[in-house]
């Protein structure tokens, strides 16, 4: 893998940190172009998609913090490594939606139309972070023993644990990635045909939400936090993200229902 993409020095540039601010930077040009097409204020939204990825960045960390608090707590150490850490994107997917929910209340906007113009830059974004994630050696795969898929981490300066190196593991990162692709796509042809305000961006946490729960058995590493079993028994563990990725379907589907109800009452 090739964790280090550039070190002239005492510079030194991260794949991960290049592809993510890639990927948040085409996901933010795909956000405003929808809400070009959507009639929206592109300066307003420009403000509000800023501060969105920022607050989204800082929950995520907060979040990672939360669910490896033990961690972090048996030696106060390494809590200043959140500073250079990823986070965990539902961390940041929460607490981005809570800060978008409460500007849109705000500024008097429609939830419904803005959902629609940020679910295709968010699944785009997170196909970069993903294929980050895959370069650092992050959230790598569990053992995939004689899997034709397998890979392995061997860079020193990967991030996988020791015990996971040079072990063939599942390519969870590149899987996701792909997905992330799939779906971005699926939303933004979505867009131009959707039926009804709100459709698109029930269907990105419904799709993510599927993609995410089923990922999940093929994660190697301990970092998300498990509400039962553990990474060494994948199919009958349920771990943190699973639980959210229940709740964000359950959601998605309120959500359908309820956008589709809305607009059979607005024609």
């Amino acid at each position: 893998m090739h964790p280090i993409l550039i070190k002239i020095g005492p510079l030194t540039i991260h794949t991960y940190g290049f592809l993510l601010a890639v990927g948040v930077l085409c996901g933010i040009m795909v956000s405003l172009n929808l809400a070009k097409r959507a009639g929206l204020d592109t300066r307003l939204m420009s403000d509000f998609i800023f501060f969105s990825v920022l607050i989204g960045l800082v929950g995520a960390k907060i979040w990672l913090f939360v669910t490896e608090i033990d961690y972090y707590m048996a030696d106060t150490g390494r809590i200043p490594s959140l500073l250079t850490a990823a986070g965990t994107f539902y961390g940041g997917l929460i607490f981005g939606l809570l800060f978008v929910i409460w500007f849109v209340r705000r500024k008097k906007l429609d939830m419904k139309i803005v959902g629609d113009t940020l679910a295709p830059g968010v699944a785009l974004a997170h196909f970069f972070g993903r294929l980050g994630c895959f370069f650092a050696g992050c959230c790598w795969g569990r053992e995939a023993l004689d899997s034709p898929i397998a890979v392995r981490f061997s860079d020193p300066n990967c991030s996988t644990d020791l015990d996971f190196r040079n072990v063939p593991v599942y390519p969870v990162q590149l899987i996701e990635s792909l997905l992330n692709l799939l779906n971005f796509i699926v939303l933004f042809v979505l867009f131009k045909k959707k039926k009804y305000d709100g459709q698109v961006f029930a269907l990105y946490m419904f799709n993510y939400s599927i993609i995410r729960f089923i990922v999940e058995y093929f994660r190697g590493d301990n970092d998300r936090g498990y509400i039962l079993g553990g990474v060494s028994h994948p199919f009958s563990s349920i771990s943190v993200p699973q639980v959210v990725s229940i709740i964000g379907v359950t959601i998605a589907i309120i959500l359908f229902i309820k956008f589709r109800k809305s607009s059979k009452r607005e024609a």
